[in-house]
């Protein structure tokens, strides 16, 4: 087998191990819960503590990833996930396993920032999006089995099994990563900025945890403005440093600039749909959670489909083009999810969701590669980092307008029609995350030609 493949299988593995991660445990927590003798709101913060590590270290792990290798560097994320999810499977406390996912997800950040640059530092030009689709397609399978999967393996063996599994598997990763040969730096002067590198993981962990606590919290706005703070202390560190954690001229890339910008704008606007679905499912509609998880299922078994279809015609066709349209679709989606109600056609719900998600692999797969395709070589683990950090801070954001609309609409009427704000305040969020989306499209088209 030649470099090119064991490059490539190593990145699917840990492409589907990531997500599938992070979202296979939320349907064990129950579980875990009444197994530690803990409540579920204490457990949802393995969940939480999972993204909050992974974003604190993003930009520090792509300039590692410079200076070290990327290869190096991935082989030590597969293999510091592998060891946290042993560890995630050996807690004896639920405090234990959220400490456990925090580190995971430290550790993960090495792989978010690497297997993508490796991929494309192995493929010609005139192949990156077919393989960015394909990374793309794993990612989304991850998604999408991570609920199936784990709730199978939790109701017929022990959630610990989930991450016990995982180890095994990423160890294969581990191993494929170990017959590659040669190595990718990007410039390795001036060492890494462990001043700037403090800054960013203080602001973005202040940032992160206060947006996640902001309904909850009263301290959540004291939070998020220390964060903001030691934010601009980062920018100023990152201006005077000899060995910038984030190279800003390339943001005078506009591609690249656009590009970024559209993938916070779609993930603001398609993150939670998933969240409020399940709502208008289950409480609204009155489907139980079996019927309401099929359904869920269409959109990512869609753009797991299609993310290499995708990815391959952006390399033939402006990735701009494919791109735009590709949001312009999820952003038609949403706006018809806003319309649906407790009367709606089951069958029309279900074609919505496979629209969007056509839509979310024609966006996807070829604005990650018109990313990847504007910026050198030496820069691809720093793009890796600023891609997958808009990546995270959309979801949250997402997760955050959820909340702060939900508490307007829905809390106010809790105890005298429930079901009927519910439905009128789902229905206003998919309305803003249309229009969100539709901005992006022209953010989109922005970009220029590659």
């Amino acid at each position: 087998m030649d470099q090119k493949k064991y490059i490539f299988l190593a990145v699917l593995i840990s492409s589907f191990m990531c997500p599938f991660l992070s979202i296979s445990v939320n349907v064990a927590i129950p579980t875990m819960a009444a197994e530690f003798g803990s409540n579920a709101t204490e457990l949802g913060w393995a969940v939480t503590s999972f993204l909050l590590g992974s974003a604190s270290v993003l930009l520090p792990c792509g300039r590692l990833s410079d200076i070290l290798g990327r290869k190096k560097l991935f082989r030590s994320g597969v293999a510091a996930v592998a060891a946290t999810s042993l560890l995630c499977g050996l807690s004896q406390s639920a405090w234990m396993l959220v400490a456990s996912r925090f580190l995971q997800g430290l550790s993960i950040a090495m792989i978010f920032v690497t297997g993508m640059a490796m991929l494309v530092s192995a493929n010609n030009p005139n192949e990156r999006g077919r393989v960015i689709g394909y990374s793309i397609a794993a990612t989304y399978s991850g998604l999408s089995l991570g609920p199936f999967l784990g709730g199978l393996i939790t109701h017929y063996a022990s959630w610990r099994l989930i991450f016990f599994i995982s180890t095994a598997v990423l160890a294969l990763s581990w191993w494929l990563c170990s017959k590659i040969e040669g190595e990718w730096h990007g410039n390795q002067k001036g060492g890494l900025d462990y001043r700037g590198s403090i800054l960013y993981f203080i602001s973005s962990l202040s940032i992160m945890y206060g947006l996640s606590v902001y309904v909850s919290e009263p301290m959540a706005p004291v939070l998020i403005g220390a964060g903001l703070v030691a934010g601009t202390l980062f920018l100023l560190e990152n201006r005077r440093s000899k060995a910038p954690l984030i190279d800003f001229s390339l943001f005078r890339n506009v591609i690249f600039a656009m590009s970024n910008a559209a993938a916070f704008l779609h993930y603001s606007a398609t993150f939670a749909i998933s969240f409020l679905m399940s709502l208008y499912l289950q409480v609204i509609r009155g489907f139980d959670e079996v019927t309401a998880g099929t359904i869920l299922l269409l959109q990512p078994v869609m753009m797991a489909s299609l993310s290499p279809t995708a990815g391959k015609l952006s390399d033939k066709l402006e990735p701009r083009l494919v791109a735009s349209m590709g949001m312009g679709m999820t952003a038609m989606g949403l706006f018809a999810l806003s319309r649906c109600d407790i009367h709606t056609d089951l069958r029309i719900v279900g074609a919505i969701l496979l629209f969007i998600g056509i839509g979310f692999a024609f966006f996807s797969a070829p604005n990650s590669s018109a990313i990847m395709g504007s910026v050198p070589p030496k820069e691809f683990g720093i793009a890796s980092s600023i891609m997958s950090m808009m990546r995270i801070f959309g979801q949250s954001m997402s997760m955050v307008l959820v909340t702060l609309l939900l508490s307007a609409y829905v809390l106010p009427a809790y105890e005298t029609g429930y079901a009927e704000s519910l439905e009128s305040g789902i229905q206003r969020i998919f309305t803003l995350f249309s229009l969100i989306c539709t901005i992006g499209v022209g953010v989109s088209l922005m970009r220029g030609k590659r």
